[in-house]
């Protein structure tokens, strides 16, 4: 299995030249050894290339790479875990003891068996994202001459004083083996690229940045047209230059018109972490907190409006969350968390599909990851999308249908409760909208409001003409803390009666 069989890639022989065959079943014989009842075992190599470019100058270039294996087992009802560098059969043996000692260790502490969902077992299956060419198979001289080019053509333009661009590029391999017999191999390529013009106004400093979205998807991205970045090169001195002399908003009530690039962190936010079970549940209270979304709440809770259906996604193409297989060996897979308005499920791991055998059938959704074979799969966030209306308004038709409003594109700072509840998202450019007219840009603006009246506020959302997979590198969950890669899709949206605040009134309070 890949994501395009037979147009993209294959596996990556200097991955595929590494022992962890030979690890995983010394380290899975061992544990069942042991005694465990379950077993599994997780080899990965992540290689990261990151380019920074300032004014036309190189700022710097690094290349990483974190390769190793871990170890996570069921014993005596309790997780034990461990992992190692050093690829031997000896090490492999070692990690697998210390993981079955610590889970001896846990079992004294833990009041409840911890049991997991069931999933079919998958012999040997392999995955390969959708890309095509490996952004790291190009030299680097030429990605830091593209990133020169971008900052130069952005200084060109009067209001801009200083261009920024940079360019981050991630290959991920990982095999998975467990005592059930399933053995996956994969290998997924991502890359978030990205530009910003910094500028100073009379009484103001601001900046406009790229609003393209990072993507799960190859070097192509930059080439191939599929985003024009020599447009939006050519627009971003003057929008920032109109910025720049805008006037400040007056607070109050407002239509709200919002592009994908604004509304997918709104998303990720308000909807996304809110329907992770396990905040609902109250097992996660890191980085902003559990959920107000409580499971109690399942089937009955208004979320937003009736035209409000929300997916949960592991599969869609290019997609940043998607993978053909977690990293508990789950086949993944697309979901309903909002329907018609009402939530209706959740992301779920292994040992939530088994705790709540009302979801998804009893099994788990696909939602287990690991940023790095040093830490533990958890539950991590799926491409968590609104979905567009069929044969739905374009975004200037939705514009004309505001008489007082604002038109937000881009997103910039965001604020969000401890319960996923109260909220506020500023934009990077937010336009007046006079008799369904775009009347020219204000600045000092911020939408604010709570994640239900938000939501129940949405009037229509657009076609799937104005659909855009939006998303971000770096979503962070846990302690130890770990990062994720996660799209969220969305149409161009309309909402009525949102509260605008103004950031520079507000800031003094």
């Amino acid at each position: 299995m890949s994501g395009l069989p037979g147009t993209g890639p294959s596996l990556d022989p200097t991955f595929m030249a590494l022992p962890y065959r030979s690890l995983g079943d010394v380290a899975l014989a061992r544990a069942q050894e042991l005694g465990a009842t379950h077993a599994d075992f997780r080899f990965e190599r992540l290689r990261h290339q990151n380019i920074g470019v300032r004014d036309g100058v190189l700022q710097g270039a690094s290349d990483t790479e974190d390769l190793g294996f871990a170890v996570r087992v069921i014993h005596r009802g309790s997780w034990g875990f461990a992992s190692g560098v050093i690829l031997t059969a000896e090490e492999a043996v070692r990690v697998a003891d210390t993981a079955v000692a610590v889970a001896q260790v846990a079992a004294e502490m833990t009041s409840t068996p911890v049991e997991i969902a069931p999933e079919p077992v998958y012999d040997d299956a392999t995955w390969v994202s959708s890309y095509l060419t490996n952004p790291l198979d190009v030299p680097t001289a030429e990605k830091a001459a593209l990133l020169i080019d971008w900052t130069n053509r952005l200084r060109s333009g009067a209001a801009v004083d200083h261009a920024s661009a940079f360019l981050q590029q991630v290959q991920e391999n990982k095999y998975y083996a467990d005592l059930a017999g399933t053995h996956t191999t994969q290998q997924r390529v991502r890359l978030m690229p990205g530009f910003e013009a910094m500028g100073a106004g009379a009484d103001t400093f601001d900046s406009m940045s790229s609003i393209a979205p990072p993507v799960g998807r190859g070097w192509e991205y930059l080439t191939d047209g599929s985003y024009d970045w020599d447009e939006e090169i050519e627009q971003v001195p003057e929008l920032l230059a109109e910025k720049l002399k805008a006037p400040s908003v007056e607070a109050g009530s407002y239509d709200l018109v919002i592009h994908p690039s604004n509304l997918w962190l709104t998303i990720h936010e308000s909807i996304g972490h809110a329907t992770e079970l396990d905040r609902a549940l109250g097992y996660e209270a890191n980085y902003a907190g559990t959920s107000f979304a409580t499971y109690d709440k399942l089937n009955t809770l208004q979320y937003g409006s009736p035209i409000m259906n929300v997916t949960g996604d592991r599969t869609v193409e290019s997609g940043l969350a998607t993978i053909g297989y977690d990293d508990e060996g789950v086949q993944t897979q697309s979901w309903d968390i909002v329907r018609d308005g009402v939530l209706v499920g959740y992301q779920l791991d292994r040992p939530m599909g088994l705790m709540k055998p009302e979801l998804n059938g009893g099994r788990s959704n696909g939602c287990a990851y690991a940023d790095s074979s040093g830490h533990i799969p958890i539950q991590r966030m799926a491409n968590v999308s609104l979905q567009p209306a069929a044969n739905g308004p374009t975004t200037d038709e939705l514009i004309s249908r505001v008489e007082r409003g604002l038109y937000v594109v881009g997103d910039k700072s965001w604020s969000i409760d401890m319960q996923r509840f109260n909220f506020q998202f500023t934009g990077q450019r937010f336009y007046k909208i006079s008799d369904g007219e775009l009347v020219g840009q204000v600045r000092d603006a911020a939408y604010q409001a709570t994640t239900t009246e938000f939501w129940n506020s949405m009037e229509a959302v657009g076609g799937s003409q104005t659909w855009v997979l939006g998303g971000a590198f770096n979503c962070g969950k846990a302690q130890p803390g770990q990062v994720a890669s996660v799209s969220h899709g969305c149409p161009t949206s309309l909402f009525r009666g949102v509260n605008i605040l103004n950031t520079n009134d507000e800031a003094g309070h």
